[in-house]
């Protein structure tokens, strides 16, 4: 088997130009080598002749002056002196000596341009060149045996610097790239049966010898002879008949009727299958008609939808703007009504400091910083439930909902914690001393303490201890009734008409259950006092006596005979009892 591979698969005559497949280069040199003219490329490179220029040549015989040694040649090879940049230098101009750009091009007679033009290799000194098809050329070039090939370097410009005209025939058969010294400017032709050159003689290995064989019997041999004799018999007969057949059809008219009968069958399977389409075309296009009115309808509609829209949109922009502005005015004056009520909270709840680092005291009571221990437990007592009071009144102010419910009933205060996790099923806890277990009573002040932190943490301040009950509370009025603009003024409320010592609803809230009637009985007040001489607007003495005229006729109301009057201010109602 490996014999047969280092063998050559086509003969040296059937070897065309459409069996080249690729090209390399080895051993590039620049250089014209010694020893070889510039007509080297023209001499007959048959087999023969190269394996004349192989065998051993006959030298001069030398004198008896040559007998002496030849003195060695001093080497400058000694590198142990050089710097690196030199040694670095000297190897890159070696390498730049010995590599170059390459490319070639192939050439076939009659032809002024190249029939092929290979890709530039950079800087190689073993060029290999991507294969190639060129069967796609026609018969005239692809069964030629003979072409020319020349190859291009690049020093300052592209020059050609070997131009071979190769025969196909005269190539000799290497099989592979290895193990093979190659003279300088070796090219190489790689076939479709294995790698050629010119410059290299290679001679085909001997067949081996192997043992012969048995081969058949005498017997054996004859029965094959009468089997090929049975085969000839069948294939004469088979002719036969196949000419008696024939030349009954040949004499008998053709029927076609049978083949119309055929023709007219499937012609109809054709019209049936394109009426069908026809059909379902026909009732496609409807659909389409359809839907495409569909569409048109609701793009129309939504086209008017829009169009409405956008009406609106253009005329709620003024609205939105007086929105807007009404908002802003609204929460300025928010703002402002609470700076108010927290400085209103200061002054009925005054926090003032003593004389100790962080004691302050609330309407005069100190209150300790969670330390009870010396304190009395009245004053404690007492202080907590106003604490408790003004925390309970800034969660509605400042519209913030404490975590910790408080009921504030003064000096008995108490507080309840439902989001905790717990043991003890009894979740309100006092916020005072006596006779309440002392531990359900720190708890309760420091849910007290947590929900000052949670008014903290709402106006963006951060509490840097929440044991410090009254610092953190001050800190919270102090920032909440801070500002540069004037304190807005109270807005005005109060008792609408106070009459003989009862008190009249004359008022009611917009939007009420009870406003239609109320604004009915002080129409009636109105027209009975302008008919008794009463003026609307007499001043009212502390007991409820009205100071003006015609009093003594405000009797005769409808509503005087009540025993329960309604007083109504603005934003509370309560029922008092004369």
């Amino acid at each position: 088997m490996a014999s047969e591979l280092s063998r050559p698969l086509l003969l040296p005559q059937n070897r065309k130009l459409r069996h080249l497949q690729g090209i390399y280069l080895r051993n590039l040199t620049l250089s014209r080598p010694r020893g070889k003219t510039i007509d080297d490329a023209a001499l007959n490179k048959s087999p023969q002749k190269l394996e004349a220029l192989r065998e051993p040549q006959l030298h001069h015989a030398q004198s008896s002056g040559d007998l002496r040694p030849p003195k060695l040649r001093r080497r400058s090879t000694n590198w142990s002196g050089v710097s690196p940049d030199l040694r670095q230098k000297k190897l890159e101009d070696v390498i730049d000596s010995r590599t170059a750009d390459t490319f070639f091009t192939l050439h076939t007679k009659g032809e002024e341009d190249p029939i092929y033009i290979s890709e530039v290799v950079e800087r190689a000194m073993n060029p290999t060149f991507r294969f190639f098809d060129l069967s796609g050329f026609g018969p005239a070039t692809t069964r030629l045996d003979t072409f020319t090939i020349r190859l291009w370097v690049k020093r300052q410009d592209f020059v050609p610097l070997i131009e071979e005209e190769v025969n196909l025939g005269s190539l000799q058969f290497i099989g592979t790239l290895e193990n093979h010294p190659f003279p300088p400017n070796c090219i190489l032709f790689h076939l479709i049966d294995g790698i050629y050159t010119i410059d290299l003689a290679s001679k085909p290995p001997k067949p081996k010898h192997a043992p012969s064989l048995p081969t058949s019997s005498y017997s054996a041999l004859m029965r094959l002879s009468n089997l090929d004799e049975s085969i000839q018999d069948a294939l004469a007969t088979r002719e036969e008949l196949a000419a008696q057949i024939n030349e009954i059809l040949y004499s008998n008219p053709v029927d076609e009727s049978l083949q119309a009968e055929e023709e007219m069958a499937l012609a109809s399977r054709y019209v049936a299958s394109e009426r069908k389409l026809l059909k379902n075309s026909i009732r496609r296009r409807a659909e389409l008609k359809a839907s495409i009115c569909a569409r048109r309808e609701a793009i129309q509609s939504g086209k008017e939808l829009q169009s409405k829209y956008l009406e609106d949109i253009n005329n709620a922009q003024d609205k939105l703007l007086n929105c807007k502005t009404l908002l802003q005015t609204t929460t300025s004056e928010i703002h402002g009504q609470r700076r108010r009520i927290c400085e209103e909270l200061s002054a009925i709840y005054p926090i003032e400091p003593t004389s100790h680092t962080l004691a302050f005291t609330i309407c005069g009571l100190p209150l300790p910083n969670s330390t009870f221990e010396d304190a009395d437990e009245d004053i404690v007592s007492a202080a907590l439930g106003y604490v408790a009071r003004l925390v309970d009144m800034l969660q509605y102010y400042l519209s913030v909902p404490l975590p910790y419910p408080i009921s504030p009933y003064g000096s008995r205060s108490l507080i309840q914690d439902f989001i905790s996790v717990l043991q003890d099923n009894q979740r309100t806890f006092p916020l005072y001393m006596k006779g309440v277990i002392r531990f359900r009573f720190d708890y309760g002040v420091f849910l007290l303490n947590k929900n000052i932190e949670r008014l903290a943490e709402s106006q963006g301040l951060k509490v840097m201890d929440i044991r410090q009950t009254l610092p953190n509370l001050k800190y919270v009025l102090y920032v909440c009734s801070a500002g540069s603009s004037e304190l807005p003024a109270r807005k005005a409320g109060g008792i609408r008409g106070l009459i003989t010592g009862r008190e009249v609803e004359i008022g009611s809230r917009r939007g009420s259950a009870d406003s239609g009637i109320v604004g009915a009985q002080s129409e009636a007040v109105r027209k009975a006092l302008e008919i008794g001489g009463v003026e609307p607007k007499g001043k009212i003495d502390g007991n409820g006596n009205g100071k003006g005229k015609g009093m003594e006729n405000v009797a005769s109301l409808p509503f005087m005979d009540a025993n329960v009057q309604t007083l109504r201010t603005r934003g509370l109602r309560e029922n008092i009892k004369r």
